[in-house]
């Protein structure tokens, strides 16, 4: 007996919402997939600003947040995979932002802007 793979299309993305705490993509099968945010760890600690600036990938394949460098697969989403980034990884990312935001403060109060 003989058997076949079994092909799955992975719906398009063709919109994204990020709330604070979930994750809602719109797929091109009519679909909507939502997730917590808590499995994205770097869209949970982006600003609201942060989280409504992304962009389609690959024909809909993925969402890119670019001022977060986050990267997120559709086909990851659908298979329910959270943040594949490791603790290192993260909290490099995480010292790295906050740095970068408390030297972004100090340079607007040594300006006289608040």
């Amino acid at each position: 007996m003989s058997t076949s793979a079994i092909e799955i299309a992975v719906p398009a993305a063709e919109a994204v919402a990020v709330t604070e705490d979930t994750l809602t993509v719109e797929l091109s099968d009519g679909r909507s997939l939502s997730v917590p945010l808590a499995w994205l760890p770097r869209l949970v600690h982006a600003t609201a600003a942060e989280r409504r600036s992304w962009r389609l990938i690959g024909r809909g394949n993925g969402i890119h947040w670019s001022k977060l460098d986050e990267d997120i697969s559709g086909e990851g989403l659908l298979a329910g995979k959270h943040s594949g980034e490791s603790q290192a990884s993260f909290k490099k990312w995480l010292a790295n932002r906050t740095e970068t935001t408390t030297r972004r403060s100090t340079q607007r109060i040594r300006a006289g802007r608040s």
